[in-house]
């Protein structure tokens, strides 16, 4: 195929290493939404042609793969990652090198570049609506458990201040390795039995959220009385845990599998279809999935892939999302979007217990860290 004949558009999610559970699943919904959009003749005429190469989990290659897009391959628009590590180092060469990156993850917040668009939650979406629902439902004692790197670090700070301004403390904090295996948590599970928490808050991410998980039932049993909470675990990793194991945890994020909604509903079938079942459909990949088609528009509308004018169009624009509506902010790049709460239920599905009544504007440097807010606008529910 000529390259003049399509937009060619880079993808940089690992489907190898530690962290391929949760990326594989994002580029399952960037390749779906290509597809759709193809199906419906491209964008001009010309279908998006994707340019995929797998970073393997390793840090330092996604910057050095996003230069090869860049550089070799001639492509200024990129969608991948999932770690911050691997977001901290395609930043400054899509910077350098003027071309738009698309981050459809979750992060810690404090951040931004006029060539990214972040279409993850920030700290207000996420961290305050469940430091708000642990305290109200469980207590105020929490343990902090995370993966050692950035976010994990980053993503405990904010919430040990969201936390203490509701009267919250902090009882434990530890990290371990991205490669921890089962053994590893033996300690961290002995001392959360001492200190007896209300409440886990789980940073831990790729296998090593699936061991933590495992551990904790082999020792404590399920959440249903003293739940480990996330940010970051997803359907995917639940399917990997086991019903057992992960009934009663909690998980805060826009979007969950459970929702009912048409949109939703569209979205889940055409992934089946695509690939034969829907159990690693999770936040994050939906976001991918998202910001294929909010960059699609934005092509049709200015007729050319410039970064400056790809981003000029992009801000301010909204989208039927599978969670909801949503918009692209134009005060920081970041994604208006909605808050769920989900618990583990018996089935191994997330139910939704609480969720606002509409899309929340992103604050990604917690100006407004007001606790009380969130409780104030969300409504209590058994299901979405």
């Amino acid at each position: 195929m000529n390259k003049k004949d399509t937009w060619r558009v880079g993808i940089l999610f690992s489907t190898s290493g530690v962290t391929s559970i949760i990326e594989q699943s994002q580029l399952n919904g960037a390749l779906l939404a290509i597809d759709e959009i193809n199906a419906k003749g491209g964008v001009h005429g010309k279908a998006i042609e994707p340019v995929s190469y797998d970073p393997g989990s390793v840090v330092k290659k996604y910057g050095e793969l996003a230069e090869k897009l860049i550089v070799e391959d001639k492509i200024l628009v990129i969608f991948g990652c999932y770690m911050s590590s691997s977001r901290k180092e395609v930043l400054p060469i899509v910077e350098r090198r003027n071309a738009l990156f698309f981050y459809p993850t979750l992060y810690e917040g404090f951040e931004y570049s006029p060539n990214v668009m972040y279409g993850g939650a920030t700290p207000n979406q996420n961290s305050v609506p469940l430091a708000n629902y642990l305290m109200e439902t469980y207590g105020k004692r929490i343990y902090f458990v995370g993966s050692d790197y950035i976010y994990p670090r980053e993503s405990n700070r904010v919430m040990r201040n969201v936390l203490r301004q509701g009267g919250g403390e902090v009882v434990g904090e530890e990290y371990v390795p991205l490669n921890a295996g089962i053994a590893r948590f033996k300690s961290i599970i002995a001392n959360i039995e001492r200190t007896k928490p209300d409440a886990i808050f789980s940073t831990v991410v790729g296998q090593s959220c699936i061991n933590f998980y495992s551990a904790y039932h082999k020792t404590l049993g399920n959440g249903i009385e003293r739940p480990i909470s996330s940010l970051t675990t997803n359907e995917a990793e639940i399917a990997e845990i086991g019903v057992e194991a992960a009934e009663g945890h909690i998980t805060a994020a826009p979007y969950f599998r459970s929702i009912r909604s048409e949109s939703n509903k569209r979205f889940l079938e055409s992934y089946k279809a695509k690939f034969g079942t829907i159990v690693d459909v999770t936040s994050c990949c939906e976001a991918a999935y998202c910001q294929v088609h909010m960059f699609a528009r934005a092509l049709a509308e200015c007729g050319e892939s410039d970064t400056d004018a790809l981003r000029e169009a992009l801000l301010g624009m909204t989208f039927q999302a599978p969670q909801g509506e949503i918009k692209i902010d134009p005060d920081n790049n970041h994604t208006y979007l909605q808050s769920r709460i989900g618990v583990v239920d018996s089935q191994g599905e997330f139910k939704i217990k609480t969720k606002v009544r509409h899309m929340i504007k992103p604050d990604p440097y917690l100006v407004n860290p007001e606790i009380n807010d969130w409780s104030l606008r969300a409504q209590k529910i058994g299901g979405d």
